[in-house]
């Protein structure tokens, strides 16, 4: 079993643990040797190993029918669907001044509607690049994990087959942070020793905190446990980034500035605070 377990956030269906292991290890390494320390996690799989659950999210491909709908916007599904866009188009608004806000008066002769939403943030310096189509499956993404059991639950297992007896540190970004805390929460007397969270939603009431299982803000383990939370100022999809409140004054919460790239996986695990949160796991100081 490895000592660093990370779990990987949405979009990473088409993706396989390998290759995001191969990503994260040289960004891992930067983040520790960034931190001052001297620990290299070496190519063995003893170091590192990916949770990888993304699969559970791949659907085949389909033939359209008629009646079907043509737009990204027609897929996405009233409640929590099209109210983590409109907290995502909040957000968006609150830090980029080029995107309009869903309340704002320019919008009054255009309801702010679901097209509104993935229009703006389509324009938005945080979702640059991404088409809507792949702003709807992040969305879907989302929904399912908590509203289908047997893909919950999948993910779960998936996190709880990678962490060890050997584990110290487990590292999850976005959505893998929901994962890794209710895996972890389902697993008593593990030996994980630091939880790293990073640009994590875990403290969005409730859209994510509120359905966490088996109880919001239960301490992932036991009294040796230790919980750092990172996010990026800019970054949409932590839209809550003290998660004291919710989890308890034990959790360290810490900023970093990841550029124009304010979700990155890659440029969050490379950071000195995230490099010296996993040393501190792994016992080095």
């Amino acid at each position: 079993m490895a000592q660093v377990v990370g779990v990987h956030g949405i979009g990473q269906q088409l993706a396989s643990a390998e290759s995001l292991r191969k990503a994260w290890l040289p960004a891992l390494r930067e983040g520790l040797g960034s931190s001052g320390e001297c620990l290299p996690l070496t190519e063995g799989h003893g170091d590192l190993e990916v949770a990888f659950y993304g699969d559970v999210f791949h659907r085949a491909g389909q033939t359209l029918a008629v009646g079907d709908p043509m737009s990204a916007a027609g897929e996405v599904r009233p409640g929590l669907e099209e109210e983590l866009l409109r907290a995502w188009w909040e957000e968006s608004a609150r830090v980029d001044e080029g995107v309009v806000s869903p309340d704002a008066d320019t919008l009054v002769r255009v309801p702010a509607s679901v097209q509104a939403g993935l229009r703006a943030l389509s324009l938005s310096r945080f979702f640059s690049g991404l088409t809507m189509r792949s702003l709807v499956s992040d969305l879907k993404q989302v929904s399912r994990y908590f509203t289908d059991p047997v893909v919950r639950a999948e993910a779960v297992k998936r996190v709880r087959r990678a962490v060890g007896p050997d584990t110290r540190v487990v590292v999850a970004h976005s959505l893998g942070s929901v994962v890794a805390y209710e895996a972890l929460c389902a697993s008593p007397g593990h030996e994980v020793r630091m939880l790293v969270t990073l640009g994590s939603p875990l403290g969005i009431r409730n859209l994510i905190f509120d359905r966490l299982l088996p109880e919001p803000g239960a301490w992932p383990g036991g009294t040796e446990l230790n919980w750092t939370n990172i996010s990026d100022a800019g970054d949409v999809v932590a839209l809550v980034k003290d998660l004291r409140p919710a989890f308890g004054p034990r959790l360290v919460c810490l900023e970093v500035h990841n550029g124009s790239h304010a979700h990155d996986a890659v440029r969050y695990l490379a950071s000195e605070k995230t490099g010296a949160a996993i040393a501190r796991g792994l016992d080095v100081r």
